[in-house]
């Protein structure tokens, strides 16, 4: 979904023809669309690399006044009930006992940790936690160059391997595969799997 304050990129064809916000990239889009061309035109969320559908239909007026209308899901809902007022008294931490089984051998192991048993459950817990979110990180961004690829140079030559390049981690065969690919959708690409592959190379050894 598109929203105001992300970063757009739309082509025509194979050429970029803006990079900014939806409005810049709605009209650079509405412009191309409106000569005379077989070329395809399109937008993506240029982090996400997500196709963006916008009705660029009518005049441009039309189309960017499209785009000042609140989506309705960012209205308030109108029965919502109220917040009930806090109580008084020392705010909740948030602690929730719940029953934890274990062997023996692993209670002897957190009873002998520093702050006892539940604060080496927590922090093993945070941990675990850190390494989840950073392998989520990565794969988002592994599939932003993903969908922006697969939407745009499907027909290059190269697609698969260079898909397989980028799944199995390998940079230099990534950027081999794709250098003959039309200027401006090699750059995107590239800018979105290295974000990848840097994220990648510098996440500590499991």
């Amino acid at each position: 979904m598109a929203t105001v304050n992300s970063t757009y990129i739309a082509f025509e064809g194979a050429r970029r023809v803006a990079l900014g916000s939806l409005a810049e990239a709605a009209t650079a889009a509405k412009r191309a669309l409106d000569q005379p061309s077989d070329h395809m035109v399109l937008i993506f969320d240029a982090v996400s690399g997500e196709q963006i559908d916008l009705n660029l239909h009518g005049t441009l007026e039309d189309v960017l006044a499209r785009l000042q209308t609140p989506a309705c899901d960012d209205a308030p809902a109108e029965n919502a009930p109220e917040e009930a007022p806090r109580a008084p008294g020392r705010p909740k931490l948030g602690v929730v006992p719940r029953e934890v089984t274990l062997l023996p051998r692993h209670w002897d192991w957190l009873a002998s940790q520093s702050g006892g048993a539940s604060v080496a459950l927590r922090k093993l817990v945070e941990k675990e936690m850190r390494a989840a979110r950073q392998e989520d990180h990565k794969r988002q961004l592994r599939d932003a160059a993903y969908r922006f690829m697969s939407a745009i140079a499907g027909n290059e030559t190269g697609f698969e391997e260079a898909l397989r390049a980028l799944f199995a981690v390998k940079r230099d065969a990534f950027h081999h595969v794709i250098q003959n690919w039309p200027r401006d959708i090699r750059e995107h690409t590239e800018h979105l799997a290295d974000q990848f592959f840097d994220a990648d190379s510098s996440s500590p050894a499991s």
